[in-house]
């Protein structure tokens, strides 16, 4: 029988959902309340490209893994465990390492001693919330010393479906959203990040995949006012591209 806390399962999804307006907001809201409800060391939104082996991440960290380290995951990608068990797998459910591999074997493996190893992560445990063809995006779940138990895995099998449908919401949400020119919702910024609020609305676009000429007409304002609002904002954050700055802003916002 699954016993599981069912007012704090109610409120994770409720705190989910009220910030599903679009893909990020929910990654980040997720990946908080879901580690409320399975402690672990690590959680991420992780979104894998199974063909080029592409890993894009949002993660509970305020600072990320190594350039060395992210480099290791990504040559053993196809051989993970929990990308073999769920990759173009319509059925797959929330699993732990353990469940398809046996702790001696996978300590074996150059992914351990080469990933998980150095980051210090013993155990990890996956919730596919959208399987298909070439995407796979989970829910991670990383913990060192003792295993996820099977309430673990359980109570988060039982809410699968409605992560999923959630998930799936929040990018039709985005989508109408930007068709109809209406910003992302812009989070409050941490005391030590220093953008404006129309900076701030323009990385959001950015990060939604806008150009500058899109920006501009979603915003009003001319492209050279999109790119003058950029420069400021490489200046304040300290960096030179257009990644870095979203990066970067991340980073900010979730410490």
């Amino acid at each position: 029988m699954l016993h599981v806390d069912h007012r704090a399962v109610l409120e994770s999804l409720g705190a989910i959902g009220e910030a599903s307006l679009s893909r990020a907001a929910f990654a980040r809201q997720g990946v908080a309340s879901l580690k409320r409800l399975v402690s672990s060391e690590i959680v991420t939104l992780s979104v894998c490209d199974l063909d080029t082996g592409h890993r894009s991440v949002v993660s509970d960290l305020p600072h990320s893994i190594s350039c060395r380290e992210i480099e290791a995951f990504d040559r053993h990608f196809h051989s993970h465990p929990l990308v073999r068990e769920h990759g173009r797998n319509p059925r797959a459910a929330t699993r732990r390492i353990s469940d398809v591999l046996p702790a001696a074997e996978f300590r074996a493996t150059p992914l351990f001693d080469e990933y998980y190893r150095p980051i210090r992560v013993d155990h990890a445990m996956a919730v596919p919330i959208h399987v298909k063809k070439n995407a796979l995006v989970a829910f991670v779940f990383n913990r060192a010393g003792r295993d996820f138990s099977d309430r673990d895995r359980d109570c988060l099998e039982s809410i699968r479906p409605h992560l999923r449908c959630l998930y799936r919401l929040s990018g039709e949400l985005e989508g109408a959203r930007a068709a109809w020119g209406v910003p992302p919702p812009v989070p409050p910024c941490a005391p030590q990040c220093p953008l404006t609020d129309r900076e701030r609305e323009v990385l959001q676009w950015l990060a939604g995949g806008k150009t500058d000429r899109d920006i501009a007409l979603i915003l009003g304002i001319s492209p050279r006012t999109v790119h003058k609002h950029l420069q400021r904002v490489y200046e304040k954050l300290g960096v030179e591209t257009r990644t870095a700055a979203v990066s970067r802003y991340m980073h900010l916002r979730a410490s």
